[in-house]
């Protein structure tokens, strides 16, 4: 008997993890890197989470959706509604990689110039008519990076 439990045991070969702050530079350079994402937005007063995909334009995020969605009416129905944006790339097996989180107001992009830019840009990942491109301006942008303890040690040092 060894007096400790089989998860202190499975622990003990597993490498302590950290969370590492992410400048917003960072943050939004990892957004830029990965061509989908979750927003949250309020339906009925309550949060609603889709998935989409986007850019990453200077310090906007654009989504590009349907007239129809729930999203485009809640941007819609006020000029001010803020959203999220959160994206990740979290190896499962691991348990490291990063998320990123952009807090901000959207709106819709109506200058046909930017459309057009941005209907070249952003190409619809499902099917359907994708007839509306809402830009998130972020107010808040935060990451964190998941990494081996050892490693926010090694670079410290």
């Amino acid at each position: 008997m060894t007096g400790g439990s089989e998860m202190d045991e499975l622990d003990a070969y597993e490498p302590a993890r950290t969370m590492v702050n992410l400048t917003r530079e960072e943050s939004l350079g990892l957004l830029a890197g990965v061509p989908f994402g979750r927003v949250v937005f309020s339906r009925d007063a309550l949060p609603a989470i889709r998935p989409v995909n986007h850019i990453v334009d200077g310090d906007l995020v654009v989504i590009r959706t349907r007239l129809s969605s729930r999203l485009t009416s809640a941007v819609r129905t006020d000029s001010e509604v803020v959203v999220a944006y959160e994206a990740d790339e979290i190896d499962p097996v691991n348990r490291l990689g990063w998320s990123v989180v952009v807090t901000g107001i959207a709106r819709t992009v109506t200058d046909p110039m930017r459309v057009a830019r941005y209907n070249r840009l952003v190409r619809p990942w499902i099917d359907g008519l994708m007839d509306t491109i809402v830009a998130v301006e972020p107010t808040l942008v935060t990451g964190v990076r998941l990494v081996e303890r050892g490693a926010v040690e090694a670079e410290a040092s």
